[in-house]
């Protein structure tokens, strides 16, 4: 994971400002993450890992757990936040699957950035794609303001 926090420090006492980059970060996926994500998961569907099973069910290749998506996602936020607690809701859409090649894998990029601010909450909207394409629609992390 490359990860890069957008401000000096991490979430601290003073609310950020609508617009602001509060982190960004790159994952690369592997086929061998996959296996190890299925393990953790439970999630043990063979469009995960079987390139013949993924190309009869007419996707284009095996497919990265929209969970694990999901989850590589907000971690960037949880890491400026300091404190996975400070999360008060998270949504995403899925809107495009992230393909991983068996020799070059695949990354997820992620840009967070500060969409509202209100007294009690901070809502940060993630922009996560694949290649040039975004694969996470209306992803936002609400979360507690610092008091």
């Amino acid at each position: 994971m490359t990860l890069r926090h957008g401000g000096e420090a991490a979430y601290s006492g003073q609310a950020p400002e609508v617009g602001e980059i509060v982190a960004e970060a790159s994952f690369p996926l592997t086929r061998d993450a996959l296996v190890r994500y299925a393990g953790a998961s439970g999630d043990f569907n063979p469009i995960h890992y079987r390139d013949d099973v993924a190309a009869t069910v007419g996707l284009p290749g095996v497919l990265a757990h929209g969970m694990l998506t999901m989850g590589l996602a907000v971690q960037p936020v949880i890491d400026w936040l300091g404190d996975p607690g400070r999360v008060l809701d998270y949504q995403v859409k899925f809107t495009r699957p992230v393909v991983v090649d068996p020799e070059t894998g695949a990354v997820v990029s992620v840009v967070a950035k500060v969409g509202a601010v209100s007294e009690t909450e901070v809502r940060i909207d993630l922009t996560v794609t694949f290649g040039e394409q975004t694969v996470l629609g209306k992803a936002q992390v609400r979360v507690r303001a610092p008091r």
